[in-house]
């Protein structure tokens, strides 16, 4: 079962969770959410992913339009996961390197400023 869930940190982060499978019928949902923060201003976000069981084609595109989305914005986009078969995606295809990915989401809070202002302005945690 896919679930979406968008969670506001300061003025321009969010973290994203994601559960289940981002595939050629949820991923539209997925795109219409990264869209809708950024027009409301969230142009960092993390997408965390260590629910997600399966990742199609489909669901990688919309990742990496949302990747560019928050470029264009001079925003960031990091991923969340531990699933190996979803770290395998991104090692075959060769976005790993296009990717920042981590195990968890106080790790990729720690390489951002943007976010540690956000978090601290928000006294926020992320687990």
């Amino acid at each position: 079962m896919f679930h979406l869930e968008s969670l506001p940190a300061g003025d321009d982060c969010a973290v994203l969770r994601v559960t289940g499978e981002i595939d050629v019928y949820t991923a539209p949902q997925l795109r219409e959410r990264v869209i809708e923060l950024i027009a409301s201003g969230r142009i960092h976000l993390i997408a965390d992913l260590r629910d997600v069981e399966f990742l199609d084609s489909t669901g990688l595109g919309t990742l990496v339009g949302a990747l560019r989305r928050v470029r264009t914005q001079d925003g960031s986009l990091m991923l969340v996961t531990t699933n190996e078969r979803i770290l395998d995606i991104f090692d075959i295809t060769g976005l790993a390197v296009a990717f920042a990915i981590y195990p968890s989401i106080p790790e990729a809070i720690a390489t951002s400023q943007p976010w540690q202002d956000a978090v601290k302005a928000s006294n926020t945690l992320f687990s």
